[in-house]
Parts: C-alpha cells; sequence; structure tokens
C-alpha cells in the first residue's frame, strides 16, 4: 500500500518528506535507496528538490529487515497446529510491523513463538493473511507455510472465509438489520483515514445486525463481505451510528482502549485437512464492564 504526499513548496524531497510525514529522514533515505519513492514514476535522489503541484509516491507501511526482531511476548493462541495458527490479538497491539511500529508487534510476537511462518506476504508480515486495527480486539489467523497461506488468502478472497464482529455504535439504530453497500477509498483531507466514494474506491458491503439496544447505545454483530481497510469503523459513520470511542471516525476525546470493536469469530475450512474450523473469542475486559455499566 502506498501513501500520496502532495507537494505545496519548494524543497530537498529527503527534507521535505522527514517533515510531511511520519518517517524520519534516515528512513526517508533508505527508501529513496531502495528506489520505493517516486515523482511520476521516476525514481529520485535525496537531493531531488520537489516542486509545487507534484505528487510524491511512497510506501506507508515501510520497515527495513534489521527492524523486525523476535520478542517474547505471550500470545493467547485459540488454535495451533503444522499448518495454522489461531490467535486472540488485545486490543492495543500492532499486527504487523509499519511506519512508527517497529516493536511489540503480533508480528514480532509471532517470531518469538515460531520460526515456522509462511512468506508469501514479505519479510515484514511474516505468517499474516489478513489483519485487523490496532485497538480491533479478536480472532486473527495466521499461516505457517506459503502453500497454506495462498489458500487461506484465496479463501478471504472467495468469500468461504466467515467473518463475525461485534460493535457498540453511538446512538440507537432503528432496524433490526441492514446492509451497508458503500465503496470505500482514501479520504483526500486526512491520508491516514478512508471514506465512502474516497480515491480508488472499491467495492465495501456490511451487513449488521442488532444484538441489543441501550438507552443510547446499540450492541451490533456484523458480517463482512469484503475486507476493506477500516470497512466497519467508516460504514457506521457513514450511516451515522459511529462505533464507540473511534479515535478516527467518531471523537478525539477517545480513551487509549480505542474503538469498541472485537473480532468475533472466524468459521473456515483447515486448508490441508479439509475439516471445518470454528473459533470465538470472548469481549475484552473493558468491552464487557462498559456494557455492564450500561
Amino acid at each position: 500500500m502506498e501513501v500520496v504526499v502532495e507537494i505545496k513548496e519548494s524543497a530537498r524531497i529527503d527534507k521535505y518528506l522527514a517533515e510531511n510525514t511520519n518517517y524520519s529522514r534516515s528512513k526517508i533515505l533508505e527508501m529513496i535507496e531502495a528506489g520505493l519513492i517516486t515523482i511520476d514514476g521516476e525514481k529520485v535522489k535525496p537531493s531531488r528538490k520537489v516542486k509545487d503541484g507534484e505528487t510524491i509516491y511512497l510506501p506507508d507501511d515501510y520497515v527495513s529487515e534489521v527492524d523486525i526482531e523476535a520478542e517474547d511476548i505471550e500470545l493467547d493462541i485459540l488454535y495451533e497446529d503444522e499448518y495454522i495458527i489461531v490467535v486472540n490479538k488485545p486490543s492495543g497491539m500492532v499486527v504487523h510491523p509499519g511506519n512508527g511500529n517497529s516493536e511489540h508487534t503480533l508480528v514480532n510476537a509471532l517470531l518469538g513463538h515460531t520460526n515456522k511462518l509462511s512468506s508469501e506476504n514479505g519479510e515484514i508480515r511474516p505468517g499474516i493473511v489478513h489483519r485487523i486495527d490496532k485497538d480491533t480486539s479478536g480472532v486473527l489467523l495466521v499461516a505457517k507455510t506459503d502453500d497454506v497461506h495462498q489458500k487461506l488468502a484465496e479463501g478471504f478472497k472467495n468469500k468461504t472465509i466467515k467473518r463475525v464482529y461485534v460493535a457498540l455504535l453511538d446512538g440507537v439504530f432503528p432496524n433490526a438489520s441492514a446492509t451497508i453497500d458503500a465503496p470505500l477509498g482514501r479520504d483526500p483531507k486526512n491520508r491516514l483515514a478512508y471514506t465512502v466514494t474516497g480515491e480508488n474506491a472499491k467495492e465495501a458491503v456490511t451487513h449488521l445486525r442488532v444484538l441489543k439496544r441501550y438507552e443510547h447505545h446499540t450492541l451490533v454483530e456484523l458480517r463482512l463481505e469484503t475486507g476493506r481497510t477500516h470497512q466497519i469503523r467508516v460504514h457506521m459513520k457513514y450511516i451515522g451510528y459511529p462505533v464507540h470511542n473511534d479515535p478516527i471516525y467518531n471523537t478525539k476525546k477517545a480513551s487509549d482502549f480505542g474503538q469498541f470493536l472485537h473480532a468475533k469469530s472466524l468459521e473456515f475450512e483447515h486448508p490441508v485437512t479439509n475439516e471445518m474450523m470454528y473459533f470465538e473469542s470472548p469481549l475484552p475486559k473493558e468491552f464487557e464492564e462498559f456494557l455492564d455499566e450500561l
């Protein structure tokens, strides 16, 4: 995935990006050396002067190989065999190293747990077939071999892997169920966010079912047909019932726990044994306690 930076002043490209992105100048230089930063499709040098109106393209999740280290972090493993691992990711843990996050991620923990992980998604995402946001908790599927990774990726693409989420929304949703069919793309006003019909929007479909209504909130179950970045969070904001405590799509006064969104369950056919498998994880303590207060 890449991020686009619009140029608003003339300056050296390495200095400009260090001041206008979350990357350090040393990381910018690494990416320039690797040919990962371009202007109009052309690789650049650090001394290249950028001009008003030009557009710079660069990765939004770059981490050099030397940054990724195995860490002794306890994992909540729901299931493991020689082909897959199913983990219950806590809220607050980033799935894989990326811009500004090279330590304490799920990948660092997985590398500390096993040396057998797929390489299909490159050096910074070993084993990662799909991901959930940092502050989203719940079930995540990890591949140990490349063959298994490919089969699981195909399952997500063909929608044979079923994912169910639970979220607490602000506001009382009036209907028993709904389907949100609204394409998502990058928000041109905020490069870290997404929006309906944003830049290069892609199909996104979310199915909603009400579980319980409170005085000012609604607990819902959500099923995904597509797996776009921030899909549930953007769709809930779009229909006027944002996920409670969402720091990007709801309120800037959100607590450290982040959005009340949990990947409740995952159902799939084992890529080797063909056995139907189902895994479910309980709501985080903070989520449960807040519901009790309601």
